[in-house]
């Protein structure tokens, strides 16, 4: 998973990786917007709970052998699944072997900036807390492990998932430690932080919210890793670029693992699916990693999301095309059968892009006029980067 934050005013530059996203005490559903900086938590001061109506646990509870049909297939046999050693140099070499292998990784790293290896740690950092994403995917109600080690579709899928991410994070860290580039020190302190610190996406134990904010995240992270492969490759490293690309693969299948359950209950529950959408968006999609610090950087998550809007890695436009995609892709304009309270929702989903779009143009034009801010990353010893 990866993800990303904007501050739409007219003294600060827009920070990135995260959208621009609607203020909810402003942007409900027959408002037009009103933006601000994405706090670190979704939820409101006294989150709700169990949102789910109980009765709806029993939609889950039927869609089990679909569940076994449909999501299961995306996932990969291990036998079968790429592993961070195919990519990094090879340990049981002849010790000159192995030092020539991690030389011309370094070599290749070599033409690579700061700030891609940035962007490239807050990647992996993110990628690195999966037992966070584990622990809030176990908050939902009908589709939690109940045991540990449940043989319901929704458990296995959980724990397989979790087991095909946690490749990412194992990766990029190995990679990063072999490159030289990055003080690994830093980094280790920024993820056990981010992993102590937790999430709450504003999900509410609601499966159907989280499934919806799954499907968004993963795509996220699909057009995040899928940047940092290009800018790999045309920065001369085709082994991280392949390795990149890779992991994007994967966020790609389990984006449509997610997307294909919420398709599934726009056909079973048309309404409940489309309020949970429109709920979801209405308060943000909030990324995995806001909680993100280092210790010494309380803004740590915006510096790093400023530079990956930047690059061009993550930004607010990405955040409009994934919603526009999303909504094509579950046929939401077109959808029917929705009672009055669901239409009202349909209509804000779907006229929400195009109001992202024009004041994230108004926030570039903002932005074009004012000095980049200079901040240091702990990351690559304490650098200057532009933000």
């Amino acid at each position: 998973m990866q993800a990303s934050q904007f501050l739409v005013t007219s003294t600060k530059r827009p920070a990135a990786c995260s959208p621009l996203v609607p203020n909810p005490a402003h942007h409900r559903l027959t408002a037009a917007s009103s933006f601000r900086k994405i706090s670190a938590v979704a939820a409101p001061p006294n989150p709700k709970t169990h949102s789910m109506p109980p009765e709806k646990v029993e939609v889950f509870k039927s869609l089990e052998t679909w569940a076994t049909q449909n999501v299961l297939p995306l996932l990969k046999p291990v036998e079968k699944c790429w592993q961070p050693q195919d990519f990094l140099p090879d340990p049981t070499l002849p010790f000159s072997d192995f030092t020539d292998q991690v030389r011309a990784l370094r070599e290749r790293t070599a033409g690579l900036p700061d700030d891609y290896f940035v962007v490239l740690v807050g990647d992996m950092i993110t990628e690195d807390a999966i037992p966070t994403y584990q622990t809030m995917i176990n908050t939902l109600d009908g589709v939690r492990d109940e045991t540990g080690a449940s043989s319901s579709p929704w458990a296995i899928w959980n724990r397989s998932w979790t087991a095909e991410e946690n490749r990412h994070g194992d990766l990029l860290r190995s990679f990063l430690y072999l490159s030289g580039r990055v003080d690994m020190l830093m980094i280790e302190k920024t993820v056990q932080y981010l992993i102590s610190a937790g999430m709450d996406p504003g999900t509410e134990n609601n499966p159907y919210l989280g499934f919806v904010y799954t499907s968004f995240q993963e795509r996220a992270t699909f057009i995040s890793h899928g940047n940092t492969a290009r800018l790999a490759k045309e920065g001369g490293d085709p082994v991280l670029a392949r390795i990149c690309g890779t992991i994007a693969s994967d966020e790609k299948r389990h984006e449509n693992a997610y997307a294909r359950i919420v398709e599934k209950l726009l056909e079973v529950d048309p309404t409940g699916a489309m309020m949970a959408i429109a709920d979801l968006m209405n308060k943000k999609i909030t990324m995995p990693a806001h909680l993100m610090y280092d210790g010494h950087d309380p803004r740590l998550f915006a510096h790093f999301a400023a530079v990956a809007q930047r690059l061009g890695v993550y930004t607010a436009h990405d955040y409009a095309d994934i919603l526009e995609f999303l909504i094509g892709r579950w046929g939401l304009e077109k959808l029917e059968g929705l009672t009055g309270e669901g239409r009202r929702a349909q209509e804000f989903v779907c006229g929400l892009a195009p109001r992202i779009r024009r004041l994230q143009e108004l926030a570039d034009r903002r932005a074009k006029k004012l000095k980049p801010p200079l901040v240091k990353f702990s990351w690559i010893f304490n650098r200057e980067l532009s933000l």
